[in-house]
């Protein structure tokens, strides 16, 4: 299949970008139209300002490419807007959301709504919104639009309503299961029900949030550490 066209203008993030033979670099992008993409942009290290200023993460573009091969080649590439300015512990958070989007995408494979999610959380990170909870929010909407969304709000099994006063386990691609006290192990329902509704408005859910869905994309992820997470956790950002 054909990835994009010479002068069509696609909007895209970069979510990382790294050397390539002498004076290029190869930059994986997320686009809303053809999903995550990897183009060289050659004898871009050899250059100072123009597209190497604009080849940033963070800042939303427009681009275009061309090629048959899975490597495309970086024809254009224009600001779509400001860019979004993260700093300090916010930028690691930005950094987290990429890395995440790097090891649970596919090339290739769009995802539109994903697009939008993920420029709609820089915006709340840039505003200053509680990092934690946006983090959150993103990885359970990223879960969803991948095929692997939470079953928060009914038992596995049963189909019975999730209680705000009782406790649950959780197990990954089953769902919440009443637990007969609380534990190490458990969630509370409240806080089930509070990232179904995305509210995280309290320490409680917060923490039991994180826990749930760090146990859910480490199924997803494999053997391999996030080395954004592992800062973010050092720094008690995340």
């Amino acid at each position: 299949m054909s990835i994009g066209r010479r002068g069509q203008l696609n909007a895209a993030f970069v979510l990382h970008q790294r050397p390539y033979r002498e004076s290029s670099r190869i930059a994986d992008l997320l686009t809303a139209e053809f999903g995550r993409v990897a183009l060289v942009a050659r004898g871009i290290r050899s250059r100072r300002g123009g597209q190497a200023a604009l080849l940033q993460p963070f800042r939303p573009l427009l681009v275009s490419w061309s090629g048959r091969s899975e490597l495309k080649t970086l024809n254009s590439v224009e600001p779509s807007g400001e860019a979004i300015e993260l700093k300090g512990s916010v930028l690691l958070s930005g950094f987290y959301l990429n890395e995440l989007l790097l090891r649970l995408t596919q090339k290739h494979d769009p995802h539109p709504e994903l697009f939008a999610v993920y420029q709609a959380t820089l915006k709340r990170l840039n505003q200053g919104e509680n990092p934690s909870r946006a983090l959150r929010i993103f990885e359970k909407r990223l879960l969803e639009c991948l095929g692997y969304g939470l079953n928060l709000e009914l038992t596995a099994g049963d189909n019975h309503k999730v209680d705000a006063s009782r406790h649950y386990t959780y197990q990954v691609e089953r769902g919440a299961e009443l637990s007969v006290e609380e534990n190490t192990a458990s969630y509370d329902g409240g806080s089930l029900l509070s990232l179904a509704s995305e509210d995280l408005t309290d320490e409680r859910s917060l923490q039991d949030a994180r826990r749930l869905l760090r146990n859910t994309l480490d199924y997803y992820l494999g053997d391999k550490p996030l080395k954004s997470r592992q800062i973010l956790y050092s720094m008690h950002s995340w």
